[in-house]
């Protein structure tokens, strides 16, 4: 045993570890097993940057629709190259909001972090690779000006929102289109590092209004000094429709 301790520290130190694969504990494992008890057939990537929450769907066995949503022109090619090798997976050089107009997105120096809103020092601090370098003119569209060019009453949907601060102006833009979607999974800062994003407890409350109940969490971002948890994903699910149907009017 003391070998074992030994030779797994020394693994640890090199940036490698061994333990035994359990499924469940697998996030990506767990999300696609409630995408299986949803009978999710669409998916919405709102921000999928170049196309990983996709990739990692096709490799847990999702064989649905993917629509993939991306403003930023460089990271929308790599996207658009990406899914043109899936006939079952869209990319548009679009972002979503609540809004149908042309704005700016400040471009993180590791692109993932992109955003339309101002990165807070938090954020800076923890991660200076995602500093802004630069901004882009971008379309912003409604998901309800868009939605049946994409979705029909047939479709299972998962609205999935990972754009940085500006998750609720997605969701605000959604109104009509909710009544449709069941389940949402979207990423929730514990502390502020967008202006004005709305803050966990808060979207988790939102959520809650429109008839949506919190299933699974993942780790996203955490201080890597601190250990401070600073983002987490959460997935929703609507178990009785006509409680988010009383909350949208």
């Amino acid at each position: 045993m003391y070998l074992k301790t030994l030779a797994r520290k020394a693994l640890n130190r090199a940036g490698f570890d061994i333990v035994r694969y359990r499924p469940i504990a697998d996030p990506a494992v767990r999300r696609n097993k409630l995408l299986e008890t949803y009978n999710v057939n669409t998916v919405l990537d709102v921000g999928a940057n170049v196309g990983k929450f996709g990739i990692e769907l096709r490799e847990n066995g999702f064989d649905g629709k993917i629509i993939s949503f991306e403003p930023l022109s460089e990271a929308y090619e790599e996207l658009k190259e990406q899914a043109e090798k899936d006939h079952k997976w869209e990319a548009v050089n679009t972002a979503l909001g609540d809004k149908n107009e042309v704005s700016e997105i400040n471009i993180a120096g590791n692109s993932l972090s992109s955003s339309i809103r101002e990165m807070l020092p938090t954020h800076e601090k923890t991660a200076p690779e995602a500093q802004y370098v630069g901004k882009e003119k971008i379309e912003v569209r409604k998901l309800d000006s868009v939605f049946q060019e994409f979705c029909s009453v047939k479709d299972n949907i998962l609205l999935k929102i990972d754009t940085q601060g500006f998750e609720k102006k997605v969701i605000d833009g959604a109104r009509e289109s909710l009544e449709a979607i069941d389940t949402v999974q979207l990423e929730m800062s514990l502390t502020p590092l967008y202006e004005n994003e709305t803050l966990f407890l808060d979207m988790i409350r939102y959520l809650n209004g429109k008839g949506y109940s919190l299933v699974h969490l993942e780790h996203v971002f955490s201080d890597r000094e601190t250990g401070r948890l600073l983002q987490v994903d959460g997935m929703f699910h609507r178990f009785n429709k006509e409680v988010g149907r009383r909350s949208s009017t």
